[in-house]
């Protein structure tokens, strides 16, 4: 069975630029705007979910 769950992220000012953290996975980026902040955090994402093995994943999916 494949199940989806949603993950968060709140984009916020540091610094002079923006943090996008995500806490289910215990992963984050940056950029010098929110969009810029968001697009690489989604381009991280995918690439850990790409490459990481389920294993890792599971180990880190944090509950809300």
């Amino acid at each position: 069975m494949n199940r989806t769950r949603p993950i968060r992220s709140i984009i916020e000012p540091e610094g002079d630029g923006y943090v996008a953290p995500c806490p289910e996975l215990d992963i984050a980026s940056q950029g010098t705007s929110s969009e810029e902040a968001w697009r690489d955090l989604r381009e991280t994402l995918e690439l850990f979910l790409e490459f990481a093995e389920p294993a890792e994943i599971r180990a880190r999916m944090r509950e809300e």
